[in-house]
């Protein structure tokens, strides 16, 4: 639910007409990032804000039902169709020239998996995807995909920042969007017993949980070096008012304003990294 800010960072893109050739995302990344590419500011700010009053979006009911504290097969896959609730535009999506990279975690072999546009043939190819990186171990369900079973991309070697993958792509320049604040840092894991056991029949799955403040602390220190040399563009939130399961309205819609108040103060310093200005 932090990304209720950094959608207003994709809103301020679309609306600019700010494009560019290779788009990846990790968790609600991926669910931003096909919002950005399908164009649609208004199925941007209503995934991550007033969605969440859907009275499907998810509650222990559907947690003790196995369908997840976010009820993710509703939220990801039935609602992206026509006549459903945040219907997506799929021929704008497919219409957009650039990549789209969305990665996941294979929970059996503890391998990253990078899917991209080539994967997904139908929408449901894309939104089961976007589901399958979206899914929080333990709260959410494992998704299986194409005979894989798959959890949250940010358990991955990225840790949540997908540079690796575009680095993969050949670039060497990057617009990254952060969800915490510059000087968010990551702590380990509480209870680790407990994600030993409960995932003790997939213990790669508890292992990148307990190591991934590692990964992604020193990922972000990677950020911010590349944007001190000049190679990187990053958009941090200059306050984090939300938790991830933030499901209050009012909060969620004023963090979607801090969003694009300092997209807007920021288009300057981006149209200026990208040549544009």
């Amino acid at each position: 639910m932090r990304a209720a800010l950094t959608s207003g960072f994709a809103v301020t893109l679309i609306q600019e007409g700010i494009a560019f050739p290779w788009v990846a995302g990790i968790s609600a990344g991926a669910s931003n990032g096909a919002n950005y590419l399908s164009g649609d500011v208004r199925r941007a700010r209503r995934s991550f804000v007033e969605f969440s009053a859907d009275p499907q979006f998810g509650s222990l009911r559907t947690f003790a039902a196995g369908r997840g504290l976010f009820n993710a097969e509703y939220i990801y896959q039935r609602t992206a169709l026509p006549t459903q609730a945040l219907p997506f535009d799929w021929e704008a999506f497919t219409g957009n020239p650039a990549e789209f990279a969305i990665s996941a975690f294979d929970v059996e072999s503890g391998a990253e998996q990078v899917w991209t546009k080539a994967d997904f043939p139908t929408m449901d190819d894309l939104m089961v995807r976007v589901r399958a990186t979206s899914t929080m171990p333990v709260i959410m369900p494992p998704v299986e995909v194409a005979g894989r079973t798959y959890v949250d991309g940010a358990l991955g070697a990225d840790g949540g920042i997908p540079l690796s993958a575009a680095r993969r792509a050949g670039f060497e320049r990057f617009a990254i969007v952060l969800t915490q604040q510059r000087d968010y840092v990551k702590a380990p894991q509480r209870f680790p017993a407990f994600y030993r056991a409960y995932f003790r029949r997939h213990p790669a799955v508890a292992e990148a949980l307990l190591t991934r403040w590692r990964r992604y602390n020193a990922l972000r220190e990677e950020v911010f070096a590349l944007e001190r040399a000049g190679r990187a563009y990053v958009f941090a939130p200059e306050v984090m008012p939300l938790r991830n399961g933030t499901r209050n309205l009012s909060q969620l819609a004023a963090a979607h304003r801090l969003g694009l108040s300092q997209a807007r103060r920021e288009l300057p310093a981006l149209r200026e990294f990208l040549g544009l200005a």
